[in-house]
């Protein structure tokens, strides 16, 4: 009880404003005793659509900043990181192709064959490229930007790779390749497409504005224009652009228009994509419906510590970016999810899902509220506008128990049907995303398909 009582005091201790300065100044302070350059760790994979984005925008970054970028190579992921791992793949290939439109990036119309041949060829091209720097690792200066990205075109352009002129035997780049996947590991992470600078991580692209922000800060930049935030187009415009009416029949009718957000009141990442999407959906008057499932480890899944630990302090840098609230976290886990889903339907019945959702979401991501008691609970409920008695009898029925098991499920497995795994995803007409930081994209869908109707 002592445990679960001071438990959203050390997240909002851990992931406070002062906690992440005093972190970065040691860094920093580090960094200068010691002499060193700014250096920026990168971890690549061949097949990941997320590091052929990355490479193709390193080299710039490089000039902006001065940065010494170190490139190490992996193949390998770690199994119980993905538990979905080929419905992710597929998933990321349709997720970079929106990223490569939206930074005018090179990006294949197909994905590519999964031959493992295929993906050890240019794994090797990579670790040859390390083998010929030193021991500390690849150092990447000049045109060895060019050969990366060499590599990289010749895998996803599905041209004819070869192993080329080996300096050493494959037992010597196998090593290597152990190595780097060891190293990232040991290092705290799990991802390709992994940038680490000064003991925090940043992944692909959707990340670098962060690492831009904080490289301003601390006045690294070669020049003035280095000082501009660059990789914030998925959410720097976010429903600021005049709003566009909903198109109408000829008779003055709305044409029906809909978005779905699968959502879990456990996830981090599902606490951002709702307070978005209820922005977006009041922005322009866009019918919004909601579907709760169930949390994965509620489901028999398990959430190692360093992913889950990655994931509150990155989304509380995300939160904090947007304007939201986080960190201040009562996890939900167990009984706090069942009332939540419990008093779903009753709050639908009020028409104030989305607001009892909200509050609810709010409660446990923000203001350490312990919704597991009657004592948080009962705040939550009147906060959203339902009546309190009503809602402990619903909490004592079992039949509503059955109730929402039944249509988490079935949430769930309509968003399995729709090619996502997790939460949370948004549906948009035929346009399915998964994450938080990809609302923009669904917005310019809006924007588009309302103008060509208008």
């Amino acid at each position: 009880m002592i445990r679960k009582k001071i438990q959203p005091y050390i997240a909002r201790l851990i992931s406070s404003d002062e906690v992440v300065r005093v972190k970065r100044r040691l860094a920093e302070y580090k960094r200068r005793l010691l002499s060193q350059p700014h250096k920026l760790d990168v971890y690549l994979r061949i097949n990941d659509p997320y590091s052929y984005l990355l490479v193709q925008v390193l080299s710039q970054f490089q000039q902006r900043f001065g940065l010494n970028i170190y490139v190490k190579t992996i193949m390998n992921l770690q199994d119980d990181m993905y538990p979905e791992s080929e419905m992710w793949h597929e998933n990321a290939f349709i997720d970079a192709t929106h990223l490569a439109e939206l930074y005018g990036l090179k990006f294949p119309q197909q994905a590519p064959s999964d031959d493992l041949a295929r993906v050890r060829q240019g794994t090797n091209q990579l670790l040859i490229l390390e083998q010929n720097d030193s021991e500390t690792g690849f150092l990447v200066q000049g045109n060895n930007w060019e050969q990366i990205n060499r590599v990289f075109d010749l895998y996803w352009s599905q041209q004819a790779m070869c192993d080329g002129q080996l300096t050493d035997d494959e037992a010597t780049l196998e090593q290597r390749l152990r190595s780097n996947e060891l190293m990232l590991a040991e290092q705290g992470h799990y991802m390709s497409a992994m940038l680490k600078y000064g003991g925090e991580w940043y992944w692909g692209i959707d990340r670098l504005d962060h690492l831009e922000k904080r490289l301003n800060t601390l006045g690294v930049q070669c020049n003035k224009t280095a000082s501009e935030v660059l990789f914030n187009k998925t959410y720097a415009n976010f429903c600021k652009q005049p709003s566009i009416a909903p198109p109408q029949l000829n008779q003055g009718a709305q044409i029906s228009e809909k978005l779905v957000l699968f959502f879990s009141i456990r996830s981090p990442y599902s606490h951002i994509g709702l307070e978005q999407a209820i922005k977006l959906a009041r922005y322009y008057n866009l019918e919004l419906e909601i579907k709760p499932v169930l949390p994965m480890i509620m489901r028999g899944l398990s959430v190692p510590n360093v992913k889950k630990m990655y994931i509150f302090h990155d989304t509380k840098r995300e939160a904090k970016k947007l304007g939201i609230d986080y960190g201040f976290v009562a996890d939900p886990l167990g009984k706090g999810v069942e009332n939540c889903y419990v008093l779903f339907r009753y709050a639908q019945s009020l028409g104030c899902e989305q607001n009892y959702l909200l509050n609810y979401s709010r409660a446990v991501n923000a203001q350490g509220i312990h919704s597991d008691t009657y004592e948080g609970l009962k705040i939550i409920v009147q906060r959203s506008g339902m009546d309190w008695e009503q809602a402990k009898i619903l909490l004592n029925d079992h039949d509503a128990e059955k109730e929402w098991q039944l249509w988490a499920e079935e949430n769930r497995q309509e968003m399995l049907g729709l090619g996502s795994w997790g939460v949370p995803t948004f549906q948009y007409g035929d346009l399915v995303l998964w994450g938080q930081d990809r609302v923009g994209i669904i917005e310019k869908e809006i924007r588009k398909s309302r103008l060509m109707l208008a």
